[in-house]
């Protein structure tokens, strides 16, 4: 469940940053068409970028985690970028998916993701039921 709600978060979290025009991010459809393949479209990225995430993301982070410490933890910025660029290559890949104009445009619309997936992520986080005893 946990994921499914990543995957939604990261969808709207996709489509508001390609919707700054600013940006050198944005979408390719699976077919042009209506809104239904657009829509899909995002929770398919949403999901490849959780899964880039999940497990891309995971090694790099234990693998830089001296990167980590040196840097006081500005290198996030960086390999967020990279997993936004990574998630990018492997949808366009598929001829739908992420654009991404360049690697710093990646970095800062991986920032900016990460904002939102933080304030939707805190909203959306189930509570623990406190039992009385």
């Amino acid at each position: 469940m946990r994921f499914l709600i990543r995957v939604v978060i990261n969808a709207f979290a996709i489509w508001v940053v390609t919707l700054l025009p600013l940006l050198g991010v944005g979408i390719r459809p699976f077919e042009p068409g209506g809104d239904l393949q657009v829509a899909l479209t995002f929770l398919a990225v949403g999901a490849v970028f959780a899964l880039v995430n999940s497990i891309i993301g995971t090694v790099i982070r234990v693998v830089a985690f001296p990167l980590y410490i040196l840097t006081l933890g500005l290198i996030s910025f960086i390999v967020n970028g990279l997993l936004l660029w990574i998630t990018a290559w492997v949808t366009s890949g598929f001829g739908w998916g992420l654009t991404v104009e360049s690697f710093w445009w990646g970095v800062v619309a991986a920032f900016l993701i990460s904002i939102i997936n933080a304030i939707f992520g805190a909203l959306l986080r189930p509570q623990k039921s406190k039992k009385r005893s």
